[in-house]
């Protein structure tokens, strides 16, 4: 199978460019503009950013031959192929290199910001696009493997067991105290207790005292009274006696007819 042709396709283009000699780093402090001639660059040109494949390219080259003056290969961003300075906005350091694979480093500044802006957002889209590139290619090299086969085979079966768990007994409410007593009922009132019997029951004869013992025997609150010989009548009789006779009613005399 071919490999797929790679075309050049253009980013940006900066028409003017000021290209600066720098000095060595001296510490790890970064760079700093300032420490440039920013009176007088070493060369001034048009800057053009390039990208074939997955590599953007930045170009020095001339205002009106476009001959390559120098550039830099960029293949991650921000990296070292791209720098920025610690004291501007305006200004890069770019790694060159030659045909050979010589590097080195030089510096370069806009003298608007709007152009320093545009040159760092060209190359952000591009590798923000090859950051997509290679995720849609790594799930395509995942969906492409041998995929899991979850289907059954030719003659398998399943059993399923639905309906057959054991029960589980409710757990009965335990009352607090030792006595099992039931709840009140729903509407909050407590029925009275029934009344007691405490009437007496009176014999009529022996026979009878001798069957109410027997019956009653077990209601210690009855009084019985066990000596047939006794007058029935006499409680009355006895009540009867301590009852005062009633005031007799003295006739008016004549005397008093006489009065009036």
């Amino acid at each position: 199978m071919a490999s797929e042709v790679e075309y050049e396709s253009i980013l940006c283009v900066k028409p003017d460019v000021n290209v600066y000699r720098i000095p060595p780093r001296a510490s790890n402090r970064g760079y700093r503009a300032a420490d440039w001639k920013l009176d007088t660059p070493d060369w001034t040109g048009r800057m053009r950013i390039t990208a074939k494949g997955k590599v953007a390219y930045i170009k020095l080259e001339d205002k009106i031959s476009g001959e390559l003056f120098a550039q830099a290969p960029v293949t991650e961003f921000p990296g070292i192929a791209v720098e920025t300075v610690g004291d501007s906005s305006r200004y890069f350091v770019l790694r060159i290199q030659d045909d050979s694979g010589r590097s080195a480093f030089i510096g370069v500044g806009f003298g608007d910001r709007g152009d320093s802006f545009d040159f760092n957002v060209a190359l952000q889209d591009h590798f923000k696009w090859v950051k997509q590139e290679n995720e849609i290619k790594s799930s395509q090299a995942a969906d492409s493997g041998p995929k899991l086969d979850l289907g059954f085979k030719e003659g398998q079966t399943i059993t399923l067991n639905i309906g057959q768990g054991k029960k589980r007994d409710k757990p009965r409410p335990q009352s607090s105290g030792g006595l099992g007593l039931l709840p009140p009922p729903p509407g909050g009132k407590i029925a009275p207790p029934p009344p007691s019997n405490h009437n007496t029951v009176q014999p009529s004869g022996g026979a009878q005292t001798e069957c109410l013992l027997e019956l009653d025997s077990s209601n210690s609150n009855t009084v019985v009274q066990t000596n047939p010989s006794s007058d029935l009548w006499g409680d009355f009789s006895s009540s009867a006696s301590t009852v005062p006779p009633p005031a007799s009613r003295q006739e008016p005399s004549s005397g008093n007819w006489v009065q009036f």
